[in-house]
């Protein structure tokens, strides 16, 4: 019986036949449905309610942004992974902020796609690696360290932790690299989540870089 209930929402009908063949190889993923723009995407949630949206960001009718922001507000256990093209600061923050839990691009394995899924129905966030390397810039850019205060000191265990996942790896690729079990790993995140009282791994990011703990070389 599949664990993972998901809604394909993109304007290309080809790209919706291709994120349904990704993530449906693995057999805990079932495709309950299409639609081809925002306004479709939450008709649909008003007859079934899937685990996870893969939303679009550019389309007609009503775009991903508006979507997404309408899907979190009636439906807050729904949880809506970005899958887009578009990686500016312009999209990405306001998909984050309307309240998706993972942003993926199009041009990401499929392996990671299907991976981004699986995090983000598992109550983490999940970035691709250019796209957590943008947010932490934006944040260095825009927020001086000062704001953050004073945080708790992490362990050396716990800064390789968050070392990896500023590089958008997955808690799967952070196991691996790692070499430790996921479990592990996402003990780990729990406690960084518990020591700078944040919610989840965007909000991890946001208050390392405003910290001055993690950059990109």
């Amino acid at each position: 019986m599949p664990e993972i209930r998901v809604l394909i929402v993109d304007d290309d009908p080809l790209v919706r036949s291709a994120l349904s063949h990704f993530v449906s190889r693995d057999p805990e993923v079932e495709v309950i449905g299409e639609a081809d723009n925002g306004r479709d995407a939450i008709a649909f949630l008003e007859r079934d309610l899937p685990d996870v949206v893969m939303m679009d960001v550019q389309m007609p009718e009503m775009n991903g942004i508006e979507a997404t922001a309408a899907i979190a507000k009636r439906w807050p256990d729904v949880r809506i992974l970005a899958v887009t093209t578009l990686d500016g600061s312009d999209t990405v923050l306001p998909m984050l902020s309307a309240g998706a839990s993972g942003y993926m691009l199009k041009d990401s394995s499929a392996e990671s796609i299907l991976a981004g899924v699986r995090e983000v129905h598992s109550g983490a966030s999940s970035l691709s690696p250019r796209i957590a390397e943008l947010l932490v810039r934006h944040v260095r850019s825009t927020a001086p360290s000062s704001e953050t205060g004073a945080l708790e000191e992490l362990t050396d265990r716990e800064t390789e932790v968050l070392q990896r996942l500023s590089q958008g790896m997955s808690n799967a690729e952070i196991a691996h690299s790692l070499i430790v079990s996921e479990g592990t790993v996402k003990a780990h995140l729990g406690r960084i989540m518990a020591k700078w009282h944040v919610r989840d791994r965007v909000q991890i990011l946001v208050v390392a870089a405003r910290a001055g703990l993690i950059d990109f070389r």
